[in-house]
């Protein structure tokens, strides 16, 4: 195995704990909190986001530039929350989940108040990529806190509650951000995630714990090793370093399949000022905020529902296996989302925007945006559960290669979202991502069939029953 192949922590330097003692670290009760914490955290990356799509027509207009020009700062945003998120893995599983916390929200609030401040595109730009890279870090490591504290059994339904708070982020934010832009401005409103960043680190400086199960930091190996010897120091972690666990093939295609979900989401999120607001004469910021609400809803829902379903998913197929724990059961839960409940009303939404006016084409296409995003959520939450239950030791690092590969391809499809609307039209748009997802739904029945052998094809330390 090359120096690149070696995991962050070693099996040997983990102490050896009994497996419930290890969960049983925190009462139920801190437990809650510390879940609490780390989906508030949660927020901040969708916040960054969904408060400034509604307002890019007025800082078009702010800074004399197109709406396709302000765009590119929302494909920024997602290129730069994969670097963030890639950092944040990585070093979460050196130095633990804590440290990451209190270094990165700082950067967030450095980002906001630059892009609040913002003269023209280029420095929007800058800013807006420090403050992505400082948000970030939130939905990797919070999720991989999720596998530090909660077994596997009720791992998906802690994930589910992580999202389902986290996702309180896309009904709220853009009302809100609408709101405070028709009202005051932008500016005012990039400068208030500044503030809100700042009380979250108070808080989690004050009361959240370190996580990561006794001795299975990289820092608790390298005293290990060291002894008498060992000095403090920084240590430099390679932040690319997760992306070599996308050779395994499992991985990878778990990585295009929640790609999938996510620019199938964002076809509708980003051009809704647009196909709406402009389609249905809704002028009001404020009111273009609010239409973002039914599919803040529906993620609100899908979150906690798929992480039940996914837990007794798991549940059912190992006693059907007689104890024997096969990871890929969890993904039965996505393949119906991933085949229809995300795709169709998608379709439907392009074909309800293009062909029914007023009123009722309106209602009919925020009422399919509500049915996609459940759909979308229930998808997406039992391939961020895989992740964690099939590379439990590395799970942040897992979700920081995933989350990394996934804002690249992001980026690019979200960047041609607004062109092919305008050159080929919302219907065509709108199908195309559609067919991304049912291709997404192939790729996850490929996983459940032939898992066990991707797994053997490469194995990058996958977890076993005794060690998750």
């Amino acid at each position: 195995m090359t120096a690149e192949d070696t995991p962050l922590l070693s099996s040997a330097s983990v102490l050896c704990l009994d497996h419930d003692t290890v969960y049983k670290r925190f009462s139920p009760a801190r437990k809650t909190m510390i879940l609490v914490m780390i989906s508030c955290c949660g927020i901040l990356p969708l916040f960054v986001t969904g408060t400034f799509t509604p307002s890019i027509p007025k800082i078009a207009k702010d800074l004399n530039a197109t709406g396709a020009m302000v765009n590119l700062a929302v494909s920024i945003s997602a290129f730069s929350g994969s670097v963030g998120g890639l950092i944040g893995g990585s070093y979460s599983t050196f130095y633990g989940r804590r440290p990451v916390y209190l270094c990165s929200l700082p950067i967030l609030i450095v980002g906001s108040i630059g892009v609040a401040l913002a003269q023209n595109i280029p420095s929007l730009l800058f800013w807006r990529f420090l403050q992505s890279v400082g948000a970030a870090p939130a939905m990797v490591v919070g999720a991989g806190v999720t596998g530090d504290i909660y077994q596997l059994e009720e791992r998906g339904r802690a994930m589910g509650i992580f999202f389902g708070i986290s996702l309180l982020g896309p009904p709220f934010s853009p009302l809100i951000g609408g709101t405070v832009s028709y009202y005051f401005s932008w500016r005012f409103m990039q400068g208030s995630i500044g503030i809100v960043g700042l009380i979250a680190f108070i808080a989690m400086f004050f009361f959240f714990p370190e996580t990561s199960q006794p001795g299975a930091r990289g820092i608790d190996k390298l005293k290990a090793e060291e002894g008498d010897r060992y000095r403090k120091r920084f240590t430099f972690v390679n932040p690319l370093r997760p992306m070599l666990l996308l050779r395994s093939p499992n991985l990878f295609l778990i990585c295009m399949a929640t790609s999938a979900s996510l620019m199938a989401a964002f076809a509708i999120v980003v051009p809704l000022p647009y196909v709406i607001g402009i389609r249905y004469g809704v002028k009001n910021e404020a009111l273009v905020g609010l239409c973002f609400l039914p599919g803040g809803v529906g993620y609100i829902l899908g979150a906690p529902l798929v992480g039940r379903i996914s837990d007794r998913t798991v549940v059912k197929w190992r006693a059907k296996r007689n104890g024997v724990w096969y990871p890929e059961d969890r993904l039965r839960a996505a393949l119906l989302p991933y085949a229809i409940y995300a795709p169709l009303p998608l379709v439907l939404f392009g074909l309800a925007n293009k062909y029914i006016d007023g009123t009722l084409g309106l209602t009919v296409c925020l009422f399919c945006f509500f049915v996609s995003s459940i759909g979308v959520e229930m998808a997406f939450g039992p391939c961020a559960a895989y992740l964690v239950d099939v590379l439990h030791s590395r799970s942040a690092e897992s979700l920081g290669a995933n989350n990394g590969l996934r804002a690249v391809l992001m980026a690019i499809g979200i960047a041609t979202i607004l062109p092919m609307i305008d050159t080929f039209g919302i219907v065509f748009t709108s199908s195309a991502y559609a067919v991304l997802l049912w291709i997404a739904a192939g790729l996850i029945y490929c996983i459940i069939r032939y898992g066990e052998q991707m797994r053997a094809y490469h194995d990058v330390g996958f977890s076993n029953a005794g060690n998750n």
